[in-house]
């Protein structure tokens, strides 16, 4: 495999080596992906017991089949692999593309891409403490006198590893705002004036979200919306930021 190096924004690449370049991060990707499934399959009781703290001491999840304990381990370490892969992956997206953009384009993109794997992380945590233990509480108790519930391993993995995920992606409000502000699509103000909106945005995005009760979502909504007052922040101190940038570089025009 060629090795890869970084390329500046003032070179010039042919379509075959604009593919080769593509084919080795990928194969780079594949790599990191590999050694973080083979340490996850390793360590899958550690995996599996984090998932497991959720559920009150008189739980355990229940497995029907004789492939289900297998395939269940199997995907719960590709997602945990995913997530300690994730700095190579998004690092060899940003190598892939920043050669495309303007040293003044990526003042713009670095921000933006280096908060992506944070908001993820942080949006991951708050679901497993925050969100998760309520939730679970609550299906669990609901008509309980009704059903004799049990906990099927592979439903309720598939619940929280999606409601993680899902939570993951929803704290990136702030970056897709900043991105909207940078590209001039809105601006602080009428970000400002739409805050009715953002409430009830911020109510739907929590109930697309794979949690079903009443309770997860009401606490998924708060911190969503306080992401999008953040937004607002960070629109304002960026936006400032980019204004002295633009006054430099037509200060330096003009001289």
């Amino acid at each position: 495999m060629r090795r890869v190096r970084p390329i500046s924004h003032e070179d010039r690449l042919s379509v075959v080596d604009h593919l080769d370049e593509l084919r080795s991060r990928i194969v780079v990707s594949i790599m990191a992906f590999g050694v973080a499934f083979a340490l996850c399959v390793w360590q899958n009781h550690l995996i599996l017991d984090i998932l497991n703290r959720p559920l009150p001491d008189d739980r355990h999840p229940l497995t029907f089949g004789v492939t289900e304990p297998f395939m269940t381990t199997i995907t719960n370490s590709g997602y945990a692999a995913i997530i300690l892969a994730l700095p190579v992956l998004l690092y060899e997206v940003y190598a892939f593309l920043m050669p495309a953009f303007s040293p003044r384009e990526r003042r713009v993109a670095l921000p933006l891409l280096l908060m992506v794997p944070l908001l993820f992380i942080a949006g991951v945590v708050f679901c497993y403490f925050v969100v998760l233990p309520p939730a679970i509480d609550f299906l669990l108790k609901f008509n309980a006198n009704e059903f004799n519930t049990q906990v099927r391993a592979r439903d309720y993995y598939s619940f929280t590893t999606l409601t993680m995920l899902a939570m993951g992606l929803g704290f990136q409000v702030p970056v897709a705002i900043l991105g909207l502000v940078r590209l001039d699509i809105v601006s602080v103000e009428t970000l400002r004036k739409n805050r009715r909106y953002a409430v009830l945005g911020s109510a739907v995005l929590a109930m697309l979200l794979p949690t079903v009760d009443p309770v997860s979502m009401l606490i998924e909504t708060v911190p969503i919306y306080a992401l999008y007052e953040l937004s607002i922040v960070l629109a304002r101190v960026f936006g400032r930021r980019s204004e002295e940038v633009e006054g430099e570089v037509a200060s330096a025009e003009g001289a």
